[in-house]
């Protein structure tokens, strides 16, 4: 009987015909610490590391599919897409790049807004998706957070943002800028209902979504490890011609310089603001009925 290996001087060599190809997608090798594991153990974990806890990159589904019970819930205005006020073109026409984008990501923009119970409580998510042109902020997605504000007004329900962007839209110019003041103002028409607006800011959350709604939670939480800032640390560095501290504009960084409330696990995410929404829940007012006097 032939062995299914032969070996010479300079190792083991198996006939070609004999070899096995591992099928891809079976392995998850960590950018951070290279540590291996099995993509099913990867996607168990929320898409974290289970040795160094680094967070990789999710899409919107991938949030709405954890947060809300039995993966359940309702999307929000979902074919909205963009059009062409400007006639942009730069390396192709902007109508040509976001059917392009749209074909490849399956997504109609850079934001899909949805509402569900998460642990029984009523909530509205708008979760960023960063593969739609870079999660950039265009007239949609200014839009959708809009329109999605006004539901939870409507419907008193608290609103969560997960913000993962690259800014502004150039190819919408002036009217991608003008999503921040939107936004800004419906979020406070949200505060002056008295409901709950919670940010949670993922990798990365730059721009102008930094310099609107992602800073202007009751509560601004984020991922561990999610770069957070306006202009990118290169930019900076070269404008002021210095260099950056060690971990410049990291959660960590911004959290202990006084711009975020908590660093939270993504596998903890869920019972956190579960936890937070419960404390901001409003409380009943008691009614207070006098004790009859004694007769004496």
């Amino acid at each position: 009987m032939s062995s299914w290996f032969k070996r010479k001087e300079k190792g083991i060599v198996t006939p070609t015909e004999q070899k096995k190809e591992t099928p891809d997608g079976l392995w998850y090798k960590c950018p951070e610490c290279k540590t291996v594991a099995t993509m099913v153990e990867h996607k168990r974990l929320l898409s974290t590391c289970a040795n160094c806890c680094y967070h990789d990159r999710i899409n919107a589904a991938d949030y709405f599919d954890f947060l809300f019970d039995n993966h359940h819930y309702e999307e929000l205005d979902a074919d909205m897409h963009s059009a062409d006020p400007l006639h942009f073109v730069d390396t192709k026409a902007y109508p040509q790049r976001v059917a392009a984008t749209e074909k490849s990501t399956g997504l109609r923009d850079a934001v899909r807004t949805a509402h569900g119970q998460l642990n029984g409580l009523g909530l509205v998510v708008a979760a960023m998706d960063f593969k739609f042109i870079g999660g950039s902020m265009g007239s949609v997605v200014g839009e959708k957070i809009a329109r999605a504000i006004d539901y939870a007004r409507q419907h008193r329900l608290p609103f969560l943002m997960i913000s993962r962007s690259g800014g502004a839209r150039m190819m919408e110019a002036g009217f991608s800028l003008m999503q921040m003041a939107k936004t800004s103002a419906k979020l406070a028409l949200l505060s002056e209902a008295g409901l709950p607006y919670i940010s949670l800011l993922t990798d990365p959350t730059t721009g102008g979504v930094t310099a609107s709604f992602a800073m202007l939670g009751d509560f601004n939480i984020a991922e561990p490890g999610a770069l957070i800032g306006f202009a990118g640390p290169r930019v900076i560095k070269e404008t002021i011609g210095k260099d950056l501290p060690k971990g410049f504009q990291s959660a960590e960084f911004v959290l202990e310089h006084g711009f975020l409330d908590f660093i939270v696990d993504r596998k903890e995410l869920k019972q956190r603001l579960f936890d937070l929404l419960t404390m901001l829940q409003p409380v009943p007012d008691k009614v207070s009925v006098a004790e009859p006097v004694a007769a004496r």
